[in-house]
């Protein structure tokens, strides 16, 4: 998957971010006991979806797991099951073909260890088919989409539909996550769950367009966006029209405690598309680029938002973490710049799903 949901411990609040934690290590010890140490590396905020998808249409299933490094050694209750098994098996598959294509472009790590890479890619894959394979479906499915990819992404043009681009990432997720319905035992869902997966894997594909379209500018390197001439504003507008339509197809969904998926899958895919593109306002972006909604007035003037980023040195990086500590910007700016890194971070931006909602959705 694409780690685009990042969700706040203050939104998710005390219940809802132990089942969420509980997700992430079931998924990882998953990992770790099916197929070894070096594949915990692929354990990511958006796999645990898959897990999560299950257990919020079957009920509870967690096992008691010991101390560990990462949550301070401490003990917790962790997901189990056929559900942890999925995410795993869809994260080990994903990252594999996302080492190939890292490997093909010569980029990143696994540009430069080449053949290594290659390897290692190779050996998840098989592991991730292998155990969908024990819970009943087929990955190739999956597999043949995304490898797709490189084709579609040759044909697309000026004047292409940038969502003929997506389309093979939105076929994968959509497979995977209708599988959740299937090893639930709920073929009624599968459908509506398809439709969720489809535009969830629309919505991480265009985030991931434009959070490199700068990048990728000044590099020559091959984009969506500008491949297909499609602007930021229509690509914010096509985020924003998916996130609607998960909305519903989630409606459609029988679930026996659904609050986490519709937490995840609604508010924080929104705070997600918030992050990429800002709040939207009434008038037009400038060409080419999004407009942010940054509180940047009185003593959050400093420091600015940038549209590229402009990282700030050891000493000049600790005088503005201090700052932004003083005037409350880590919890009550959103988003906010990194101290050092100069990247958007998210605040605790509370919302509501409006006046049907009974979530609690406050900060």
């Amino acid at each position: 998957m694409f780690g685009i949901i990042r969700p706040c411990r203050n939104r998710l609040g005390a219940e809802l971010r132990s089942a969420w934690l509980a997700h992430l290590c079931g998924m990882c010890l998953s990992l770790r006991d099916e197929h070894g140490h070096l594949s915990r590396l692929v354990t990511n905020y958006d796999g645990l979806m898959i897990s999560a998808v299950v257990e919020a249409q079957t009920g509870l299933s967690r096992r008691s797991a010991g101390p560990c490094a990462l949550r301070g050694m401490k003990s917790a209750d962790v997901a189990v099951g056929s559900g942890a098994r999925l995410a795993a098996s869809v994260s080990l598959v994903l990252a594999s073909l996302k080492i190939h294509d890292h490997v093909d472009d010569g980029d990143g790590l696994a540009g430069r260890v080449g053949w290594a890479g290659r390897a290692v890619a190779q050996r998840w894959a098989a592991k991730g088919v292998g155990t969908a394979s024990d819970l009943g479906f087929d990955a190739s499915v999956m597999v043949d989409s995304v490898r797709r990819q490189t084709i579609v992404e040759a044909a697309a043009g000026l004047g292409s539909s940038v969502l003929v681009v997506t389309e093979p990432t939105e076929t994968a997720t959509g497979f995977a996550v209708a599988q959740t319905a299937i090893i639930a035992g709920r073929p009624a869902n599968a459908e509506p769950l398809r439709e969720v997966g489809r535009l969830f894997g629309r919505v991480a594909h265009l985030i991931d367009a434009v959070e490199d379209l700068e990048e990728d500018r000044a590099a020559g390197a091959w984009n969506p966006l500008l491949a297909t001439g499609t602007t930021v504003q229509e690509a914010h507008r096509l985020c924003l029209d998916a996130l609607a339509g998960i909305r519903l197809a989630l409606a459609e969904v029988e679930f026996v405690d659904g609050r986490l998926v519709h937490k995840l899958l609604v508010h924080e895919l929104e705070e997600s598309v918030v992050r990429a593109f800002g709040k939207r306002k009434r008038h037009q972006y400038p060409p080419g680029k999004p407009r942010w909604s940054d509180p940047g007035s009185g003593l959050w003037a400093y420091p600015r938002l940038n549209w590229q980023r402009q990282p700030r040195g050891c000493f000049t990086g600790c005088g503005a973490f201090l700052y932004m500590c003083g005037t409350c910007q880590f919890c009550c700016r959103d988003p906010f710049p990194g101290p050092w890194s100069d990247k958007r971070r998210d605040g605790c931006d509370g919302g509501d799903c409006g006046p049907n909602c009974d979530c609690d959705c406050s900060c």
